[in-house]
Parts: structure tokens; C-alpha cells; sequence
């Protein structure tokens, strides 16, 4: 056999190997952190890595720390900014910042018991059309059971029979139950109105959980009107319109109706939505019914160009920080992360989890503990796909590659345009592209 080549390269580029080399780095900065913030330092020093919470310089010798990677090291590899946010240990609230965020957080957990409610589910039930439901996802799965027979033996469907029943409630709900309100029509001459601002909450209003009152002003007649941003979802059954606020509310109910295990989404930017437990796939899925989206999180950063910094799913069972799913390129859609430090808001999620599930049975609360382990390896594999995705796209040269086109997804659809535009979330669409919004928006 004749001797190898020396001049030819002995391996070719593996994007899994450098995942692991940015992996290692990574763990090695860290490592060197603590040792760093173990050390009393002299005030004219400054940190790269801000220490949220001061703590006791230790009498105990830090170990020798590993040699540090160069800066030329560092620099050859793309950065994600959001691996720095992982927990090193948990740690409770010490500031007033972290204090405020936590009860911010502590009430906000309170917004999924209500589905819960016995009779509301009841009167939620009241107005499904459940033989349509019922009949559209049975035909849905019946489909997709032939799809996947047609593949092979042990294939999967993708999606299961209540995978379908929440699909078939997603249409009915966007295309003929819950409308989307800009602007009020005027409830004498029905013209367009103008905003004017906030206005209390009348007693009865309050009653209903609206916090918050827009008022309007009708165009031709002169005519006030009052728009109540409604939490109480019994009240959100009667009147069936609302922004993105009322839709997660009003159709996370339904889906809890119908036997889905459902979360309620709070973005710190301004947006909720829903996500639904597929025992198919065994996994959450997004759903956000002002968009009729399922199973699509990039839609946010990546279809309405929205920077995100918290999105934290609620439901009767704790909270998570499932933001890992929303943002996937932290250094393009993240926004900063500040209201408290990683190892507080981990510290967070798990007393919310505890206040939930301590009354809860061995078997149920060992069942979610195997859901969070699942859910978290999910969530640390987006950071890694996230990576090699971005090492797969940058040749040796450090040139983009051919392969760089993404998939694209949607701007979004519901409001108008100068409202999009106000909330950060026209996307990148140009005018000519601009779908109007359909019927209700």
C-alpha cells in the first residue's frame, strides 16, 4: 500500500467535535469563574462575568485552576451567550430586584388553577362543537395512521388521536369562535374608534380580573367605549374577543376541557401563548391560537423578529423556564436577562414546583420528575443542534457557506400592521409581501 499523502489534511471538518471543544471551553471559563470570585480582588479590577450575588471570600485554598484558553482559541468558535446562564448552583433571592421578579413570578403560577375549575370546564365544554372536533381529529388520525403504515410496519403516526382533537379545536377556535380586537367598533354607529388611553376598572370589572381599561372614542358620533382587559376566563366564554392575552387564556381553557395537559406561556416582552402535552411524542408542544400555530417556537424570534429575554410555562404541575425553546441563536434574538440572577431563578421554578406538587402522590410526583429530566435534556439539545448548526455553516476559511439559507418562517398575522410594528413584531416581510390580517384581526 503506498505511504499517505503528507501534504493531505489527516481529517476532515467534524462540527461534533468542535461542539465538544466549545463545550470544554466553556466548562473551563466557568470553572475559572468561581475561582475568580472566590479571590478578594482589588476594586480597580473589573471581571468579565458579573457576580449577582456577593458572597464570603472562603478560608479554603481553590484547587490550581486548568491552563485558560487563548483568546485566538475563543475567538474561533461562534459564541451562544445563553450558555452562560445556566445555574451553577441554586440560590434564593437576596436583592429586590430578584424579590420582585420572584413574587412577579410566585402570582403568575396562580393563572393555570383556574383550569382546573370544575365548573368552568363544564361551561367551557358548553360551547365546543364536540362532534365536529371529535369527527375532524378522527379523520386527522386515521390519515396519519396510514401515512405512517404506509412507511413501514414501525412507523409512528406523528401525532396521536388528542394530538388531533386540540389540532381540530386550534381551527374552530381561530376561524369561527375567539376575534382578535384592534381598535373597538363604536357600540352605537358601529364606526371606527379612536384611543385615548387608560381608564380605571370599574367594581364590576375588577370583579371580572380586568386590571386594566382602554377607553376609545368613536370617529363620527363621539360616542366612548370601553375595552376591559378581561383575566377571568368564564367571562372571556361570553365575549369572545380579545388580544393575545384573552386568546391564550380563553383557548388553554378549551384545551383543558377536552383532557389536554396544558401550560400557559408568559413571555416578559408582552406575549402569552399555550403549549399541550403530546403522550405521542412525549414532549410539550406549542400552540399559539392567535396565530393557528402548532408546534412552531421559532415563530417568534425568528418569523416576528421579536428579541426575547423570559419565557416561563406555567401550569398546575410548577413552572419552567422553557425559553431555550423559544430562542434558539441567544446572540441574535436574545434579549438581556436581568431581573434576577440564573441560580435565583432556578431556585424560583423549583420552590413553584414544590408549592405545586407537594400534595401530590409518589407516583405522580416521580412521573414529572422523569417529564422535567426529558424536557431538560430536550432544552440543553437545542443549545447543541444550535451549535453544530452554526459550525456546519462556517467553512475552514471562516467564510459562510452555500448551506447558510434557513428555514423560513412566518411573520405575524394577527393585529395591524402599525401594531405589529409598535410591539417589535413586524418580522422582516417587505410591504409588497404584507398578508392583511384575516377575518377578526
Amino acid at each position: 500500500m503506498a505511504d499517505q499523502d503528507p501534504q493531505r489534511p489527516s481529517q476532515e471538518f467534524n462540527p461534533h467535535d468542535l461542539t465538544r471543544q466549545f463545550e470544554q471551553l466553556l466548562r473551563t471559563r466557568r470553572l475559572n469563574t468561581l475561582i475568580e470570585r472566590g479571590r478578594p480582588r482589588h476594586p480597580s479590577q473589573s471581571s468579565p462575568y458579573p457576580s449577582p450575588i456577593p458572597s464570603r471570600h472562603s478560608s479554603h485554598h481553590a484547587p490550581h485552576p486548568p491552563p485558560r484558553p487563548t483568546q485566538n482559541d475563543a475567538s474561533a468558535l461562534p459564541t451562544y451567550s445563553s450558555l452562560r446562564n445556566h445555574p451553577k448552583e441554586m440560590s434564593p433571592p437576596q436583592d429586590a430586584s430578584s424579590q420582585r421578579f420572584r413574587n412577579n413570578l410566585i402570582s403568575l403560577s396562580f393563572k393555570p388553577i383556574q383550569y382546573e375549575n370544575p365548573g368552568l370546564l363544564d361551561e367551557a365544554l358548553a360551547v365546543i362543537p364536540l362532534d365536529r372536533i371529535y369527527g375532524e381529529a378522527e379523520d386527522e388520525s386515521q390519515l396519519l395512521q396510514a401515512k405512517a403504515a404506509s412507511i413501514g410496519p414501525r412507523t409512528r403516526p406523528e401525532w396521536g388521536y388528542q394530538d388531533c382533537v386540540i389540532r381540530a379545536l386550534l381551527r374552530w377556535f381561530k376561524r369561527t369562535f375567539f376575534s382578535f380586537v384592534n381598535n373597538p367598533p363604536c357600540p352605537v354607529c358601529a364606526a371606527p374608534t379612536v384611543a385615548l388611553g387608560m381608564t380605571p376598572p370599574t367594581p364590576e370589572e375588577k370583579a371580572r380580573s380586568a386590571t386594566r381599561v382602554e377607553l376609545y372614542r368613536c370617529s363620527v358620533c363621539q360616542e366612548f367605549e370601553r375595552f376591559p382587559r378581561y383575566g377571568d376566563v368564564w367571562t372571556l366564554l361570553q365575549t369572545r374577543r380579545g388580544r393575545c392575552g384573552e386568546w391564550a387564556d380563553c383557548f388553554s381553557m378549551l384545551c383543558r376541557a377536552v383532557g389536554g395537559r396544558v401550560r400557559w406561556v408568559w413571555n416578559a416582552e408582552d406575549h402569552v401563548w399555550t403549549e399541550v402535552y403530546s403522550e405521542q411524542q412525549k414532549r410539550w408542544i406549542h400552540v399559539d391560537a392567535c396565530e393557528e400555530a402548532w408546534d412552531n417556537p421559532r415563530l417568534y424570534a425568528e418569523g416576528w423578529g421579536k428579541k426575547m429575554s423570559y419565557c416561563i410555562a406555567f401550569s398546575a404541575d410548577g413552572a419552567t423556564d422553557v425559553t431555550r425553546r423559544y430562542v434558539r441563536d441567544a446572540g441574535k434574538h436574545g434579549a438581556d436577562r436581568n431581573r434576577c440572577p440564573e441560580e435565583v431563578l432556578a431556585w424560583i421554578i423549583r420552590e413553584i414546583k414544590g408549592i405545586r406538587r407537594e400534595n401530590l402522590s409518589k407516583d405522580d410526583q416521580l412521573r414529572l420528575k422523569f417529564e422535567d429530566e426529558r424536557e431538560g435534556k430536550e432544552l440543553r439539545g437545542y443549545v447543541v443542534r444550535a451549535l453544530a448548526a452554526e459550525f456546519g455553516r462556517i467553512s475552514i476559511s471562516g467564510q459562510r457557506s452555500a448551506s447558510e439559507e434557513e428555514q423560513k418562517v412566518p411573520a405575524r398575522a394577527s393585529g395591524t400592521q402599525e401594531w405589529r410594528e409598535a410591539r417589535g413584531e413586524a418580522g422582516n416581510r417587505s410591504p409588497h409581501n404584507d398578508q392583511p390580517p384575516g377575518e377578526g384581526h
